[in-house]
């Protein structure tokens, strides 16, 4: 029985040591369930730079950005975040790998300094223009979580360099990856940028009473998931809005008409979120709704302005 309990998952069990399980644990720590946006944004750069082709050649480059900035970039934020958030995650989540005792310390940092490493190298691939962006990236990704500046505490500064990290470097990093930067390009990837944050206010939801006890003052956790709900849908319609009028001024009528439909098809469910008595327990499916018309909307806008 004293063997049983001396045994912690930081003294890393037989079956801990064996690299499949390690790299599960990593792969864990990087959630890959955050990778989409910004792969997804990287694209999106890369098809309204208007210079790439469907070659083997770009596809093979377009697929090495994408994993860049999904897994490995992402990922490296997510780590860094994890290890930064042990103690809240004890709280909200304790089934986390930190939380539940499923890896070292010393396991997360090797997990940092390779993808750091890694991303890096593969920004070096596309340029010193991407590189710089990477640095940027990584910049916001240590002051959003690691004190002394853990602008995670402040929520509008913290969601602003998340929804950035998210979804306006990898659109500048996909376009100056394969041409110089428009102002029309660089345009949208700040009000994607901008609508993102609304997207981030609504993923703090689930955290709500651990950011309280924490001091950490996400937007729900300052203003309560009601006035919070209507902040995100307001912040991701304005955001939609004026790209939907970008997109008609600047004569991409066929491509504004199609996003104005899609932004129309989520009215519904924004009206369900908002007139709900707590909106928590909507927050996922409305997240997940709400993030797939962005993101189709930021491909219809790429396709757009290519043409």
């Amino acid at each position: 029985m004293a063997a049983e309990q001396s045994a912690s998952p930081n003294t890393a069990p037989k079956e801990a040591l064996t690299m499949r399980t390690l790299f599960a644990r990593s792969i864990a720590l990087m959630k890959p369930v955050t990778w989409f946006p910004p792969t997804i944004a990287f694209i999106c750069g890369t098809i309204a730079s208007g210079t790439t082709k469907f070659e083997f050649t770009t596809v093979s480059q377009i697929a090495l950005g994408a994993l860049m900035a999904g897994p490995i970039l992402c990922g490296l934020s997510q780590v860094i975040n994890e290890y930064c958030d042990r103690e809240v995650d004890a709280i909200n989540e304790p089934q986390r790998p930190i939380p539940a005792g499923l890896v070292t310390h010393r396991h997360v940092f090797v997990t940092i300094a390779v993808l750091t490493i890694i991303g890096l190298a593969m920004s070096l691939f596309f340029g010193m223009q991407v590189v710089y962006i990477t640095l940027v990236g990584m910049l916001f990704a240590v002051m959003y979580s690691a004190e002394p500046f853990r602008a995670k505490k402040l929520g509008w500064i913290g969601n602003a360099l998340v929804s950035i990290s998210y979804e306006g470097l990898p659109w500048v990093a996909g376009h100056l990856a394969f041409a110089q930067m428009t102002g029309g390009s660089l345009l949208l990837a700040g009000l994607y940028s901008l609508g993102a944050h609304g997207i981030m206010t609504i993923n703090d939801f689930k955290s709500i009473e651990g950011d309280r006890m924490m001091g950490i003052k996400s937007i729900p956790a300052q203003m309560g998931a009601n006035w919070a709900a209507m902040s995100a849908v307001v912040t991701i319609n304005i955001a939609l809005v004026m790209a939907i009028i970008y997109m008609y001024t600047s004569g991409h009528t066929v491509s504004a008409i199609i996003m104005f439909l899609l932004a129309l098809g989520q009215i519904p469910t924004q009206r369900k979120f908002l007139q709900m008595t707590d909106p928590r327990a909507r927050a996922i499916y409305y997240n997940a709704s709400g993030v797939m018309i962005f993101v189709l909307c930021m491909i219809v806008s790429a396709v757009g302005i290519r043409s």
